[in-house]
């Protein structure tokens, strides 16, 4: 469970920011999501392949640029 203590004369979208930040790095939805449908071992490894390759592309667009 995910919990932010709201600091006194905090506003609650920084609150609301923390929780996300907070949220996001745990991965939480990121699990739910992969567990929605039964994916197959092999398309599982191929996407991930199929990512890697995409962000090393991305990484080498914006050395050259």
């Amino acid at each position: 469970m995910i919990i932010v203590t709201v600091k006194e004369n905090e506003s609650i979208d920084k609150a609301l920011k923390r929780f996300k930040k907070k949220f996001e790095r745990t991965g939480i939805l990121r699990r739910v999501r992969s567990r929605g449908y039964y994916e197959k071992p092999s398309v599982r490894k191929r996407t991930t392949k199929l990512k890697a390759i995409y962000r090393e592309r991305m990484r080498s667009n914006a050395e050259n640029a």
